[in-house]
């Protein structure tokens, strides 16, 4: 009889989610606001689409900006630390080798296993600073293409989302009625994505779509009244 086998499954790529889900939004819910200002305070689409792609492409610019230069931080500390530990473990060889045996210790092995596993570990160099930066500094090798992947994901998202509250005003003739439309559109994206949202990061799904939806709406309620007031 072959013995059962249990496969574990676990989410492999938390990060492109979470740039997927800062771009996403971030474009839901800014360019929907911005309309939503607008079409509180003009009389024609053609304004409201204007400023809402240009809107957009600036918008996507400095969030996939924003991504790579947050990408490129993370993989410069990590190229900082692990030059670091290189060095301790070369001058600092007795006080690397507690800290490992330290540990060892936080998991419950007896004094004697710990100094027989630290010192096989130190017999290589490189498995032994990865071992440090992951259990003593808690730092995981960065993807070299990290910074490239988190700027073109958070733009690509951020575009898509943005895209959304505007096409309501391509087929609707004044600004309150593509206001209206937009609302809806953006509004079921919203409560979808924060479905989406939440189901991928093991959140509560209906906490998690209420949450979403709730911000876009509350930021598109505000621009909207401010643009009333001001006008």
């Amino acid at each position: 009889m072959n013995p059962v086998q249990n496969k574990e499954e676990h989410f492999q790529s938390s990060e492109k989610v979470r740039d997927f889900v800062i771009g996403m939004s971030d474009g839901l819910t800014v360019p929907f606001a911005l309309a939503a200002g607008l079409s509180g305070a003009v009389d024609s689409n053609a304004i409201v689409i204007t400023a809402g792609l240009a809107e957009i492409a600036a918008g996507s610019i400095a969030m996939g900006l924003g991504g790579y230069l947050a990408g490129r931080t993370e993989i410069e500390h990590y190229q900082a630390e692990e030059k670091r530990e290189y060095h301790e473990i070369e001058k600092l060889y007795e006080v690397e080798i507690q800290e490992t045996k330290d540990i060892f210790a936080q998991y419950g092995l007896p004094e004697p296993l710990q100094e027989q596993v630290a010192k096989a570990i130190a017999q290589d160099k490189k498995k032994w600073v990865d071992f440090m930066m992951r259990f003593e500094l808690g730092l995981d090798r960065p993807d070299k293409y990290r910074a490239f992947q988190s700027a073109f994901i958070i733009g690509i998202s951020y575009i898509i989302g943005g895209l959304i509250p505007l096409t309501a005003y391509f087929f609707t003739e004044t600004p309150e009625r593509g206001l209206m439309y937009s609302s809806v559109i953006t509004l079921l994206c919203l409560v979808l994505f924060g479905f989406v949202k939440s189901k991928l990061t093991g959140q509560p799904v209906l906490k998690g779509a209420l949450r979403v939806t709730l911000v876009g709406a509350a930021a598109a309620t505000a621009a909207f009244l401010i643009a009333r007031l001001v006008g």
